[in-house]
């Protein structure tokens, strides 16, 4: 029903053209966007609601404003269920469908870059919770890395390789357990570890029907550093189509594509 959903979405010009907008730039108000189109602001208002509902745009408040980002999770969902399977190592090969939609990129109108990216999750936010912060868990759909944390205010939070090495190193800010969860992040890999600390929301709301809604947002980029065009770049959007086939299914998707 998802892919249903997506597809139904992009089948139409008008909405194709939103989401290159937002891919030209992203985090864009309504008043932005609508200036861009031949048609009334409603019109306009009425795409982006079923965008919106087909999950491939998040909004944000920013102040007064409202402000709208690409989500580029059900792309790689789709990806992985339509390609990916029948072609994995030549799956390469068609990272343009990706990238052509892929959202957070750009520049938020705030001057700061900024990602922002939602999923719904066939799973109890307990134990989406349980799959963000415990180690058995990230081990598996998190390149392989697991997390060291308490999740106490102020202690660290980091993951690291299967040799033991750290990855990505940062600190809790707020743990609230299981709605919200807030840390740094500095990757420890060249040429990213040049970069200043960053800063990651995980915002976790229970739905109907047992259902989590997951937004992560990640911001505090000093500019389009490296860390930020290599997140933006599939980072995320791996990483959360990954935890979300492993807790519906029991298994994450295959490595090496």
């Amino acid at each position: 029903m998802e892919d249903e959903a997506v597809f139904r979405a992009l089948a139409d010009p008008t909405r194709r053209r939103l989401l290159d907008l937002l891919f030209e730039r992203d985090g864009r108000t309504l008043t932005e966007l609508d200036s861009e189109l031949p048609m009334t602001r409603f019109g306009v208002m009425k795409h982006l609601r079923l965008l919106g509902e087909a999950g491939l745009i998040t909004t944000r408040k920013v102040g007064r404003e409202r402000l709208h980002y690409l989500n580029s999770v059900p792309i790689q969902l789709i990806s992985d269920r339509w390609i990916n399977k029948y072609s994995a190592v030549r799956a390469s090969a068609l990272a343009d469908l990706k990238t052509a939609l892929e959202g957070g990129n750009g520049m938020a109108t705030d001057s700061h870059p900024k990602l922002v990216y939602q999923i719904i999750i066939q799973a109890p936010r307990e134990r989406v919770w349980e799959a963000i912060t415990k180690p058995e868990f990230t081990s598996r759909y998190y390149y392989g890395s697991t997390l060291k944390t308490d999740l106490s205010v102020s202690s660290p939070f980091t993951y690291h390789m299967p040799n033991g090495s750290p990855i990505v190193e940062g600190e809790v800010v707020a743990s609230e357990p299981p709605n919200r969860l807030v840390h740094t992040y500095h990757s420890l890999w060249p040429p990213m570890n040049e970069d200043a600390p960053t800063k990651v929301t995980w915002e976790l709301e229970a739905m109907p029907g047992g259902v989590t809604k997951v937004t992560v947002v990640h911001e505090d980029f000093q500019g389009e550093t490296a860390t930020y065009q290599g997140l933006q770049g599939g980072g995320w959007t791996w990483i959360l189509s990954n935890m979300k086939t492993l807790l519906e299914t029991g298994e994450p998707m295959p490595q090496g594509y």
